[in-house]
């Protein structure tokens, strides 16, 4: 069981995509604190799991990135469930292409004192009422998840080729 933590700056660096006319030196590389405004902002997220069958699955999901991770919760029958619990490696996006933070990492459950803050952050970000919710979560019986990034890429639009960032962490 995962316990929300921060984690160090990551390092920063080209992605590897051949034929886009990336510059090899790391000037224009965006800051992380570019990515982590965006992760924090972004109302609606894209998560990415493997079915079992290993073919992708794609679902909007609310969530919070705080404190390095980003948090979400999900039924545990959903899909996206039953699909971590096979395979914990997923995928997060933000919601706006043009200023894209695509995350790479592994969901792990959280414990209580994380839910307790995840409930108390989220009411506030989507004005949703999670009181119906909320014993079932605290009880352990849904699934909050936290994703850690591995790795991370910013893709910023008007500044593409001179700004994508690729950003790994230490594990």
């Amino acid at each position: 069981m995962a316990k929300q933590q921060k984690r160090t700056e990551p390092k920063a660096s080209r992605p590897q995509m051949p034929g886009y006319g990336l510059p090899e030196n790391t000037k224009g590389l965006l800051p992380w604190k570019w990515a982590e405004q965006r992760l924090r902002k972004s109302h609606n997220y894209w998560i990415t799991t493997v079915k079992p069958d290993g073919s992708p699955h794609t679902m909007v999901v609310w969530g919070l990135w705080q404190d390095g991770a980003f948090l979400f919760c999900t039924g545990r029958q959903s899909r996206k469930a039953r699909n971590i619990t096979e395979n914990p490696r997923c995928v997060v996006c933000t919601e706006l292409a043009q200023e894209a933070v695509v995350v790479e990492g592994v969901a792990e459950i959280v414990d209580v004192p994380v839910r307790r803050d995840f409930l108390k952050k989220y009411k506030p970000k989507y004005n949703f009422d999670m009181s119906g919710m909320e014993k079932d979560i605290l009880a352990m019986k849904e699934p909050v998840f936290t994703v850690r990034p591995h790795v991370a890429f910013g893709l910023y639009e008007k500044k593409f080729v001179g700004s994508a960032t690729r950003w790994t962490f230490k594990r």
